[in-house]
């Protein structure tokens, strides 16, 4: 079989997926050691008796509904390969909005930044790439997680974040801190999407909270306050119903400037607001 069979071959195989040719193509590629201009460039190669063994492997995985990003190990976010694992939530393309209103919000090219349940460290990592002058502390009440985003951090040669384990802002050393970030749980506990894709393989813990997903999101905007230096911002990441009720949290708290950003879809997705 060729790496032409091979594909057309998991593509059927995947049909139920919406994703079945991209998944195909990452699948191969992790199973040759290729990026995915080596199918496009060598289509007629003949795959090994232990290379199609291997494919074959992960594209059962795939159908069994295993996310590709835990099948292969890797996820990239901000064009960063981050390391995942079942221990932590696999980045999405929305959050790269918290980072890009982050980058936006915060220009100095020195500061003090906390990310709140960083997990993969996707946030953290990104933003200390984009802003090498900033110290960042990366925080996450999951020893395992930890464990992932500082061995990424690791990877990626990034010298400018430090990791503490702990619930959200009791795991920050002494601040003031000019911007804290997170993207916490906020999942309804009953919401029927648990059962579905991706989200069956992730961290229940770390996509799920009470008060109609409210809970973690409310404790860190009431413990953040004391940590921000005046004229400080707090990101937050929810749910696209929450928007209304994140920004009357924060009103409430005493924070101004207060706003929701959309993402790319057009959901209410990133919260806003200023410490006086």
């Amino acid at each position: 079989m060729n790496i032409r069979q091979a594909l057309l071959m998991a593509q059927h195989a995947l049909l139920g997926s919406d994703s079945a040719q991209i998944d195909a193509e990452v699948l191969l590629c992790s199973a040759l050691d290729k990026p995915r201009s080596h199918l496009y460039a060598w289509p007629e190669q003949a795959l090994g008796p232990a290379q199609l063994n291997r494919f074959e492997t992960l594209l059962e995985r795939r159908i069994l509904g295993e996310p590709v990003a835990y099948i292969t190990g890797v996820r990239e976010f901000w064009s960063l390969p981050l390391q995942v694992t079942p221990q932590v939530l696999i980045p999405r393309p929305e959050t790269e909005v918290l980072v890009e209103q982050a980058l936006a919000l915060l220009q100095a090219p020195q500061a003090l930044v906390a990310d709140l349940g960083t997990g993969s460290g996707a946030i953290a990592l990104a933003l200390a790439t984009e802003r090498p002058g900033w110290r960042l502390v990366a925080t996450d009440a999951s020893p395992t997680a930890l464990a992932v985003a500082s061995d990424n951090s690791i990877r990626l040669g990034l010298g400018n974040v430090i990791f503490r384990e702990g619930l959200w802002c009791d795991a920050l050393p002494a601040g003031p801190y000019d911007m804290i970030v997170s993207n916490p749980p906020y999942i309804e506990p009953d919401d029927v999407h648990l059962g579905q894709g991706d989200l069956r393989f992730e961290p229940r813990s770390a996509l799920v909270a009470d008060n109609a997903g409210l809970a973690d999101l409310g404790t860190i905007a009431r413990q953040a306050l004391p940590h921000l230096r005046p004229g400080g911002w707090l990101l937050l990441e929810h749910g696209w119903q929450q928007g209304a009720s994140v920004r009357e949290i924060l009103e409430g708290l005493g924070y101004r400037e207060v706003g929701t950003i959309k993402d790319l879809s057009g959901n209410e997705r990133i919260s806003v607001g200023c410490r006086v």
